[in-house]
């Protein structure tokens, strides 16, 4: 055996199923060995959405996502997929291939310092040089990657160590890092006060966040916001933990979010933040939110806890296994009689709920998608792009039992097709959307060969306005009306687009078709791309 044959060796034992990538020479070892197993690879386009793919793979089949690129451009294109899934926390092993051990630091012919180059956005990363470490790199990888916080971690391989001699192969089964201990089980003492702070509370909200779906905790969150009839809001990230319709949800806060959300989160007198970072775009002004109230703050990684707010109750560990916890616990003395409190909050959600103006002569797009939402089916994968779509599609997306992706924490145009491509084959038999903006489609179009090559039925739906509509928007109610290099008119076709791929399309121009071209659009398990005008003037509120 030689190293990459121990390379994929050690992705058998983790159970990987597909590994997305592109090749070249200094991870063609590795590309080789793999022919050797049941593994399936796909050749993605570009490197920075293989990352997206393994993304969309992780967050659909709730395990870790694979990619493997080469050396220096490879790698260093592959740098914002690791970041996008580093803001987020998703898990990822990233493989990138490197140049001869010995001429590393030659500045030889495309090579890249990426163990450097990535080390704000990784949670670890390894530059392989002895190949008998490579079973014991690979086991500490995966478990780095999934377990505390999750994130990605990198393996950088010279292809000299790829090719050398190892004489066994051991896997052991279990990792035990001296310096990395995450903390699964939370502090009984201080669960126990979360319960005796919520037997004070008249006003209590839950505000969940991207960690409830990352620690599989929604069953659990739900069944404690049900048993003490306690409110929930969401922030972006947290989009899905409870269905939209459920009469405890009140909507995402934040910015961009529902203004009762908000109203709601000023009022309470107790808030458990739970999985959430307390960032700016779900907390502008985090003091406020412990301003006279009780701040329970849950979070599986304890940096997170007290870095931009003080909690009262701090409460290390993972999600899952705390609100267990929490719902084993004798919680009599809580009052679960929180009428008056969910009333006011029926009355802000019906007082506050703004209605839109809309141009007739085009689509309007938040009507657009909460039409949509009611013809997908039930546990339907939206993905949302970056962009005023994400705005729209948070406000109006209703989500049921299915997941609502999107790239939260850094925002990353051009991540919605990859993503649900990489989504839809972790969960083959589940309607998968994205939806996306014409800026974004065009950072990420060429995945529509992947998707046609691979035969991924994805639904596409691109959002046209020729312009960079968040950006003009901003620019439009900042600079009035100066517009600075926001005119994308010079689009393609997407119609022509769509043709070269094979791909079945349909543009939607009026309100009035809307039923019929939905219709037309989710009827079949396949490929699809709409096109969806809408009023290049638009705003997102």
């Amino acid at each position: 055996m030689i190293g990459s044959d121990i390379m994929v060796k050690c992705l058998e034992e983790e159970g990987v199923e597909l590994v997305f990538g592109y090749p070249g020479v200094a991870i063609c070892p590795f590309y080789n060995s793999i022919l050797n197993t049941d593994i399936r690879t796909v050749l993605i386009r570009t490197e920075q959405n293989a990352a997206h793919a393994a993304s969309g793979y992780a967050r659909s089949a709730g395990k870790v996502g694979v990619c493997a690129v080469t050396s220096g451009p490879g790698a260093t294109n592959v740098i914002t997929g690791i970041a996008t899934a580093f803001a987020d926390s998703i898990p990822l092993v990233v493989i990138t291939g490197q140049v001869e051990s010995e001429l590393i630091g030659s500045d030889v012919f495309q090579e890249a310092d990426i163990t450097g180059a990535v080390e704000s956005f990784v949670k670890y990363s390894y530059l392989v040089k002895n190949p008998n470490d490579i079973a014991r790199v690979f086991k500490e990888a995966f478990y780095i990657a999934n377990s505390g916080r999750k994130g990605p971690v990198l393996i950088d391989i010279p292809i000299d160590v790829q090719n050398a001699a190892v004489s066994k192969f051991k896997y052991d089964g279990e990792v035990n890092l001296r310096t990395y201990k995450p903390t699964v089980n939370g502090n009984m003492v201080q669960i126990k006060k979360v319960l005796k702070e919520l037997s004070r509370s008249k006003k209590p909200i839950i505000c969940v966040g991207g960690g409830v779906h990352l620690g599989d905790a929604r069953k659990e969150v739900i069944a404690f916001a049900e048993q003490y009839q306690i409110p929930v809001v969401s922030t972006m990230m947290g989009i899905g933990v409870m269905p939209t319709n459920h009469p405890l949800y009140f909507g995402m806060v934040g910015n961009n979010g529902k203004p009762y959300a908000n109203k709601a989160m000023n009022k309470a007198d107790l808030i458990m933040m739970v999985g959430a970072r307390l960032a700016d775009r779900a907390i502008s002004q985090p003091d406020l939110i412990t301003e006279n109230k009780v701040l329970i703050h849950i979070d599986v990684d304890p940096a997170e806890i007290g870095k931009n707010a003080g909690p009262t109750v701090p409460l290390v560990g993972e999600v899952g296994h705390i609100f267990k916890d929490l719902l084993d616990l004798d919680g009599s003395a809580v009052d679960t009689d929180h009428t008056d409190w969910l009333e006011n909050l029926y009355v802000y959600k019906k007082g506050m709920n703004a209605i839109r103006e809309s141009n007739s002569d085009y689509i309007d797009p938040a009507s657009f998608i909460h039409t949509l939402s009611a013809k997908v089916e039930e546990d339907a994968i939206y993905v949302a792009d970056v962009g005023q779509n994400q705005i729209w599609s948070c406000d109006n997306y209703v989500v049921q039992k299915g997941i609502f992706l999107t790239s939260g924490g850094m925002g990353t145009m051009g991540y919605s097709i990859p993503a649900a491509m990489g989504a839809k084959m972790a969960a083959p038999g589940v309607q998968v959307i994205a939806a996306c903006g014409d800026g974004a489609f065009q950072m990420s179009m060429m995945e529509l060969a992947t998707i046609t090559q691979y035969k991924v039925p994805v639904k596409i739906i691109v959002f046209r306005n020729n312009y960079l509509g968040m950006v003009r928007e901003y620019q439009h109610k900042t600079y009035k009306d100066h517009y600075s290099v926001v005119d994308i008119s010079g689009a393609p076709d997407l119609g022509k687009i769509a043709e070269a791929y094979d791909i079945p399309y349909l543009k939607l121009e009026k309100e009035a078709d809307t039923d019929s071209i939905l219709n037309q659009f989710l009827k079949k398990d396949d490929t699809f791309m709409l096109e969806v005008v809408i009023d290049p003037e638009a705003c997102v509120k």
